[in-house]
């Protein structure tokens, strides 16, 4: 069964880092491009970066842009993404997804989310 799993959320003072990982399994992890969303309490779910299947092309929300950066190793199933100087408006349960466009079909998988709480 597909899971994606989100780890590394929690609790930091602005000007901190996280990392926060997605351990992927039940599917091809290496076909599947990925990605890292948020969602602040009363906005809507934001793209923050993304990253394709071979890491050949990487792309960040502006807001982000030079704090953060997204990886993943193919081998290991799992996709990072390293958040620096964070600032509290980068409070938001984090989401992972996997996504792929295959012969028509689209495949899109969610893991169940990772609170980042920025704050003094």
């Amino acid at each position: 069964q597909v899971q994606l799993v989100e780890s590394g959320g929690g609790l930091v003072q602005p000007g901190g880092s996280l990392r926060l990982s997605c351990a992927a399994s039940g599917f091809t992890f290496s076909s599947y491009g990925m990605s890292w969303y948020r969602q602040a309490p009363g906005k809507e779910r934001e793209l923050v970066a993304a990253i394709t299947k071979t890491s050949a092309v990487i792309n960040y929300a502006d807001s982000v842009k030079g704090r953060f950066t997204i990886s993943r190793d193919n081998s290991k199933n799992t996709a990072w993404l390293q958040m620096n100087s964070l600032k509290p408006e980068d409070t938001a349960v984090y989401y992972c997804n996997a996504h792929r466009v295959f012969l028509g079909n689209e495949y899109d998988y969610w893991g169940q989310g990772t609170q980042v709480s920025v704050s003094s």
